[in-house]
């Protein structure tokens, strides 16, 4: 079976990645994954389908999230406690998110990269903005099918932003566990359905530019889910909370796909 070669949080949302060693997964996903977002005047959250220059700035929270380390391209570094203001209710993918807005220079530094004036958000409590479905899972396998119809050999990881990157698996394996409970590390997932894809995976992870028509290529040899789904990759629930450490081997707990 595969086993994990990369994991990947966002602690400022669409902003540059994290590479961790190791993540604590709960049953709302990986504390400190997400816990910021940006919104703009209209109460819109700001993510890289508007603004993909943001992966450009990355992001260092302790563990707590009562201090954010911002770093820029140009090497610039805004690193400081995290002061909340106001109180903030927010519908962000159909979620209703409860936060605070944090005060201090962070917003206006990233607004050139976003491109609109923005306001940045604490959530209140972790894993909220993680939707029902907070683990996400990906097989070099299936980047490397995904490279090899495109003509550029395996696709980086990156640009599908998954919590969990594995290595020895055959080209979309993961599909087959959809139904499934499998272990990782500590950890037991129940995987529930493949991940529709946007437009962001046609960006380049570290400048934001698009330069790869990953959708295109996609539904070119795997076509399209109820005529409209771009799907690559899985993702799931978490039924047993645990860590998830670099290396650790994936075992499938079930033999056939859950009836329900």
């Amino acid at each position: 079976m595969p086993t994990v070669a990369r994991l990947s949080i966002a602690l400022v949302k669409s902003l540059g990645l994290q590479h961790p060693d190791e993540i604590v997964l709960t049953e709302t996903g990986v504390a400190e994954d997400r816990r910021f977002f940006l919104h703009d005047d209209t109460g819109r959250c700001v993510d890289r389908t508007i603004a993909g220059r943001l992966v450009q700035v990355s992001a260092r929270i302790d563990r707590d999230a009562r201090r954010l380390r911002l770093t820029f391209p140009d090497g610039v570094v805004i690193d400081d406690e995290v002061r909340l203001g106001d109180a903030v209710v927010l519908n962000v993918y159909g979620e209703t998110i409860h936060g605070h807005h944090v005060e201090g220079p962070w917003a206006e530094a990233l607004e050139p990269f976003a491109g609109r004036r923005v306001q940045l958000v604490r959530t209140d409590r972790p894993g909220m903005i993680h939707g029902r479905y907070p683990a996400s899972i990906v097989s070099d396998g299936s980047l490397g099918l995904l490279g090899a119809h495109a003509g550029t050999g395996p696709v980086d990881a990156r640009r599908f932003r998954m919590l969990i990157e594995l290595e020895g698996g055959r080209a979309h394996e993961e599909d087959t566990w959809i139904g499934r409970r499998v272990e990782i590390g500590e950890a037991v997932l129940f995987v529930r359905k493949p991940v529709a894809r946007c437009a962001i995976t046609t960006q380049d992870p570290d400048t934001g530019l698009r330069d790869l028509d990953t959708l295109r290529t996609i539904i070119g040899y795997r076509g399209l889910r109820d005529r409209d789904n771009v799907d690559f990759g899985v993702k799931g629930t978490v039924e047993r909370p645990g860590t998830i450490r670099l290396g650790d081997r994936v075992t499938l707990l079930d033999a056939v796909p859950a009836t329900a």
